[in-house]
């Protein structure tokens, strides 16, 4: 049976409704907001599989015939590899909703979300996130909902709920709350450089305004909702464990102690394999539930260290930042590099400027967008000191390079400044905590190397929690085993005035205000701390770009001679950008762009625009060539498609009988503007630089 609950969300109507369509599903609903659309369906296996982790998969996909169009590729159909919003908005939706199934459930779980229709004003991503957890709800999956979400953007100074895609860039703050009745349990999302205090605000009156969506939910789970599978964690052998855990405690206390990742895992992987061999031949069979042991207990005495014993494994405070090393002008070729080092975190921050003809196209269900920026960020196996199958870029690449790429274009010169298309490529070189914010710091000191007039240097850095009832610790600069044992991942970046952006991510159910505000201001002071060693390696952008990069100069021409630049077919352009090695773009309100690599090769090109381009004065000599004879004159061509008529009377100071008499096709000669008539034809004349000629040899 179909039933459709509505609540007034930032002033429009949202819709959640379930039982009529993709009923074979464990769960489905249809969110509708406007008239943007979402179906999300979610499935789970009945059989269980052998792994040590949650197997769900959360796919997001956008078909072009939601905003009433065709693709655009070359197939005229959506291509199998999902796009960066796709990817981004998957993992929007896996984060908050990963947490809250049962520990140790091992059921295959496919939540998907298909955007149905798109009315170009409300962003669909918001209602996937919704459906997820709605469809999740009424389904026999066990999940400790529901949550919600809202967008929360602020402008001119008023926080507005869900603003209009049309609005976003009107929004100083820009971000995405999920939360439960009674907490927070995601952010995701920036700004435009804004104070911490101004930032959790806007998140918690976005936790205020999507309570009416999870009333909505609970009200659709007692109209459609089935009742939960039984699920019950097996307990584990609790013999088993004695024998494991007292002898195991003492050495293993030692090993976290071990200050390096390599040689820590390295003695971790020991301890394992130790603790199996002591149990006897007996157990060899039950090596996975003795590993899943020695790693309850791996963790649970790290969480001991920290809120126990106050120390972390690397013997840190809870607010000490790791030691950091920064090196600039690192490859010669590129047109700026950078090296950031944080503890065993190394980044190599690589730029490339370009044209507006290396601008990234993509199609969306807006339509097409051009973007001059673009930060790729890639993760390979090496960086953590494994041996893994080399592929493209993975999802958690993307969403790396997503983060990154939201905390730096807040700070990027505007094109009237620098227009130049901006490419930087983050290489990890090695990873233990938070190489994302590493990719931040390493791709603006990139920037600033390369010349680029960025508005303010931006740095980031990770947060960590580990929560135990009222006892509450927030530790600075995660390591990748305090992130793995503890209860959040929060990354900050900013500048030294303000916040550029962020993410939270939790393990627990929800977090509160206060613990939110305390994390913020951690994270503000290390921020700062950061900064200063960025700006100790370099101070401020370069004064100039690299001499590799490529030269863009600009010069404004007549509408009216666009044609002539382009000539029959492109060929004028064509030629132009081959006889000089230069990129030429000409826009439809006559601003040419040249792109070259040397200052040559730019002077060549601009000259030959102005040649095309060159409007006649009246009252000047021009040299030119005939190009065409009459009975009545000779017309003379003094710039590139542009001649005009020399009048057999001005032809000479005396009477010519016949216009060949003096000209013949082909011929150079001086001519001089006399009238440019209303209709733009040309009235020259010989006779009077003749005049002119015999005047000043008189003299």
């Amino acid at each position: 049976m179909e039933n459709v609950y509505k609540a007034e969300v930032g002033g429009k109507i949202l819709s959640i409704g379930s039982g009529k369509i993709a009923k074979q599903a464990s769960g489905s609903v249809v969110v509708q907001y406007g008239e943007t659309i979402v179906l999300v369906s979610a499935v789970s296996s009945r059989e269980e599989r052998d792994v040590s982790f949650l197997p769900l998969s959360v796919e997001y996909q956008e078909k072009i015939y939601a905003a009433g169009r065709i693709p655009g590729n070359y197939f005229r159909r959506e291509l199998g590899r999902p796009s960066e919003k796709e990817t981004l908005t998957a993992r929007l939706i896996d984060r908050p909703i990963r947490p809250l199934f049962p520990k140790g459930y091992c059921s295959e779980i496919q939540v998907i979300a298909l955007v149905l229709s798109m009315d170009q004003k409300n962003d669909p991503d918001i209602l996937a996130m919704i459906g997820a957890s709605a469809a999740l709800e009424i389904s026999d999956i066990p999940f400790a909902g529901p949550i919600a979400c809202v967008r929360v953007g602020r402008i001119d100074g008023k926080l507005v709920i869900n603003p209009l895609i049309s609005e976003y860039e009107h929004c100083d703050i820009n971000i995405i709350v999920a939360g439960s009745e009674t907490g927070i349990v995601m952010v995701e999302g920036g700004g435009n450089v804004v104070k911490e205090a101004d930032l959790l605000e806007a998140i918690f009156y976005g936790h205020e305004a999507l309570k009416p969506i999870i009333d909505m939910q609970k009200k659709l789970k007692l109209s459609n909702g089935v009742q939960k599978r039984p699920f019950v964690l097996p307990e584990k052998d609790k013999d088993l464990v004695n024998k494991i855990v007292p002898e195991a405690s003492l050495q293993l206390r030692d090993i976290l102690m071990i200050p390096g990742k390599q040689d820590r895992n390295k003695s971790l992987s020991v301890f394992k394999s130790d603790s199996l061999a002591k149990l006897g031949d007996d157990f060899t069979e039950r090596r996975d539930e003795v590993y899943d042991i020695c790693n309850d207990l791996i963790k649970s005495t790290m969480r001991d260290f920290i809120l126990k014993e106050g120390r972390r494994i690397d013997n840190r405070k809870f607010d000490e930042i790791r030691p950091i090393s920064c090196e600039v002008g690192m490859l010669p070729r590129p047109h700026g590099s950078a090296l950031f080092t944080r503890g065993e975190t190394q980044v190599l921050g690589v730029l490339t400027l370009g044209s507006g003809r290396d601008e990234q196209r993509v199609e969306t269900l807006l339509g097409e967008e051009f973007r001059p920026f673009m930060l790729h960020y890639n993760f390979p196996p090496y960086s953590v000191g494994e041996a893994k199958r080399f592929m493209g870029p993975s999802r958690r690449d993307i969403g790396h390079g997503g983060l990154s790429t939201r905390a730096i274009e807040k700070v990027l010169p505007p094109k009237e400044e620098f227009d130049y298309t901006i490419r930087i490529v983050s290489e990890v070189m090695e990873s233990n905590g938070s190489s994302s914010m590493g990719t931040v710091c390493a791709g603006i000191l990139a920037l600033m190397d390369g010349g680029v007039p960025i508005k303010a240097p931006v740095a980031g850095i990770a947060m960590g929690l580990v929560k135990d009832e009222d006892n509450v610790v927030i530790l600075s600069d995660i390591l990748g085993d305090e992130d793995h044992a503890g209860d959040m991942d929060f990354k900050v970046a900013g500048t030294k005035e303000g916040i550029t952006a962020l993410q939270m991510d939790i393990k627990i159910h929800e977090l509160s205000k206060d613990i939110m505000e305390k994390a913020l201001e951690q994270a503000r002071l290390g921020r700062l701390f950061i900064l200063d060693r960025m700006l100790e390696a370099l101070e401020k952008p370069r004064e100039n770009t690299s001499s590799y990069a490529p030269r863009i100069i600009t010069v404004n021409i007549n509408p009216d001679k666009i044609r002539d630049i382009i000539g029959p077919g492109g060929k004028m352009i064509r030629a132009i950008q081959s006889e000089t090695n230069t990129q030429v773009e000409v826009d439809d309100t006559g601003l040419v762009k040249i792109a070259a690599f040397s200052q040559e090769e730019s002077d060549a090109a601009l000259q030959a625009i102005k040649d095309i381009t060159m409007e006649p004065e009246v009252g000047k000599i021009y040299e030119g060539k005939v190009v065409k004879i009459m009975d009545f004159g000779a017309f003379v061509q003094i710039m590139p498609g542009c001649d005009g008529l020399v009048h057999i009377s001005q032809l000479a100071p005396h009477r010519v009988a016949k216009v060949t008499d003096i000209v013949k096709e082909g011929d150079i000669v001086k001519v001089k503007v006399l009238e440019i008539s209303k209709d733009g034809k040309i009235r020259l004349s010989r006779k009077a630089v003749l005049e002119e000629e015999n005047a000043s040899d008189s003299k």
